[in-house]
């Protein structure tokens, strides 16, 4: 395989845990911590970089200090001088998730002023991976350079897998985050999405019928998580049903999702059949979902 992995989205700086009002910092966000698995789980050979916009401040040093250790190449991140990064943090109340979010002027939503930026970060990679919220964060004429960016990339041989991620308080209106994701989603090779958001936002009965509806808009491989609940897989017009082995104990569900991703993507640029790409999925979310954060330390 010449190329590589490129995730194009946000990494923001992350606060979570919150016993005794004390926090962990680290850096996360979807994109990223599917990158992050996915490096873990590739051989060596196979690059994996990211793409988003940062700032000159402190934090965004340390933000791409980071990514570097962690194997995650950022020769390609495009930098703002008079933005930063944003801000999330996760508390736990009533034993589930709630997230506070600081990123309405973060530089990410600029990362994709440029189509000749885009085009040339993306030349020569073998998987680009974006998702709902990449989107979301864009103005309406940063998501057109965006998509033609990613159209051309495809046309080069580049595969595209887009995780829908529906974030409904990040998007204009409803109508247009639809029109976004069933769009994206057309565009690309292998889709991702979580079923308790095609069921609220597309009205999907079940797992099958969200796979049947981003078949007909043109996906080939398509891998719909459900929590605990099995997960269903479309790949040439079949479908298979895989069940998930049940976890003694659940820390903290941020991010698990984003590690299944990682896990598959990974298993499949490294040339495992999607049967066991979902087998080593499951088990990196498991791992996830053992650990406080989107990204165990």
């Amino acid at each position: 395989m010449t190329g590589g992995l490129l995730a194009i989205g946000e990494c923001m700086i992350e606060l979570s845990g919150g016993e005794n009002a004390l926090y962990r910092q680290g850096f996360a966000g979807d994109t990223l911590n599917t990158a992050w698995h996915a490096r873990r789980h590739l051989p060596d050979g196979i690059p994996v970089g990211y793409f988003t916009a940062l700032g000159t401040d402190t934090m965004s040093a340390r933000m791409r200090e980071f990514l570097n250790a962690g194997g995650i190449g950022t020769d390609r991140i495009v930098t703002v001088a008079d933005r930063r990064p944003g801000l999330y943090m996760i508390e736990q109340k009533d034993g589930d998730r709630h997230f506070t979010y600081w990123r309405d002027r973060s530089a990410a939503r600029l990362m994709a002023e440029d189509e000749d930026v885009l085009r040339a970060a993306f030349a020569g990679q073998a998987m680009l991976y974006f998702s709902g919220i990449t989107l979301a964060i864009l103005s309406s004429d940063a998501r057109a350079r965006l998509h033609a960016a990613l159209g051309a990339a495809k046309a080069e041989g580049a595969r595209l897998a887009f995780d829908p991620n529906i974030r409904p308080a990040l998007w204009e209106d409803a109508a247009v985050m639809r029109r976004v994701i069933e769009g994206a989603a057309a565009l690309s090779d292998i889709v991702l999405p979580s079923f308790d958001d095609e069921a609220v936002h597309f009205g999907d009965a079940d797992p099958q019928a969200t796979c049947r509806r981003y078949a007909a808009a043109g996906a080939a491989e398509i891998v719909v998580k459900d929590g605990p609940k099995p997960v269903t897989l479309w790949q040439e017009g079949e479908i298979a049903i895989f069940d998930v082995p049940p976890l003694a104990r659940v820390v903290d569900a941020t991010g698990a999702g984003d590690g299944f991703n990682g896990g598959y993507l990974a298993a499949r640029m490294s040339g495992v059949a999607a049967s066991g790409a979902v087998a080593q999925a499951t088990r990196v979310s498991a791992g996830v979902l053992g650990h406080h954060g989107a990204i165990p330390s």
